[in-house]
């Protein structure tokens, strides 16, 4: 690895307060072989690497969802154990992931192609699935299941902790679909239904995805609700879609933008 990069990933993992060296020194084969499996992590298959970061992405996927798990059992142990799976599911979320990279300034240390460079819309996404990777790489360089997911922990719990407070303050946030299902069942009217198309085949298009959703007997005199939304994946479209039905019903929350405080 050239010394530059060596050097631009130690101070990059220092700001996440974790220390590759600290096994055995700068020099030792344990920092070696952290620092290449963050290299990895952080290399974009649009960079035409050998190495890339899709194995290490699919190791971080499972390893994110037993963190959150743990850090909700030991931080909220009074939630309902639907209610922990619906946090989780915000906590280990491409949107939370892509957040998360934006605040570390994770594309400063990314190896992507030029194409992936230009391409505004993807952005998110990529950023999204190399941190993905990085919660792999740091659980496999820093020990696997004895250490590796102390470490991943230790990372990423802080973050966490702050995300929750403010999702167990606001429930809808990024969650339309649960509130939109809760008031209709608590109005006796059954589930919604969604249909969604594919209106777009580009990568990164925030509305590659058209979503309808119908609740029968949503509005006054029993007639249906209809509402629509847009986004780059399905279930995202069907969120939009929610969120446009609830706002249509008055339901508190539902005009709060993706990323707002309160």
């Amino acid at each position: 690895m050239p010394p530059e990069r060596r050097s631009q990933l130690l101070a990059f993992l220092r700001r996440l307060d974790l220390d590759p060296a600290a096994a055995g020194g700068p020099q030792s084969g344990t920092c070696r072989r952290r620092l290449e499996l963050v290299d990895e992590a952080l290399s974009h298959t649009s960079a035409g690497l050998r190495r890339n970061h899709e194995a290490l992405e699919f190791l971080g996927d499972a390893v994110l969802r037993l963190a959150a798990a743990a850090f909700l059992q030991r931080e909220h142990p009074s939630l309902s154990v639907g209610r922990c799976s619906s946090l989780r599911a915000q906590l280990v979320s491409d949107r939370w992931l892509a957040e998360l990279a934006e605040r570390l300034d994770l594309e400063a240390v990314l190896r992507i192609g030029a194409v992936a460079a230009g391409d505004q819309a993807a952005r998110a996404t990529l950023r999204a699935e190399c941190c993905e990777a990085l919660v792999g790489a740091v659980y496999e360089g820093w020990g696997g299941a004895e250490g590796g997911l102390k470490a991943v922990q230790h990372w990423l719990d802080p973050h966490w902790r702050q995300a929750s407070a403010v999702l167990l303050a606001d429930p809808l946030r990024h969650n339309w679909k649960s509130g939109l299902q809760e008031w209709s069942q608590g109005q006796r009217l059954g589930l919604p239904a969604y249909s969604c198309r594919e209106r777009s085949r580009a990568h990164g298009d925030p509305r590659r995805f058209h979503c309808t959703v119908r609740l029968e007997g949503g509005r006054a005199g029993g007639r249906p609700l209809e509402a629509e939304g847009w986004g780059g994946s399905r279930r995202e479209a069907e969120q939009q879609a929610a969120r446009a039905a609830l706002e249509a019903l008055g339901i508190s929350g539902a005009d709060k933008q993706p990323g707002a405080q309160g």
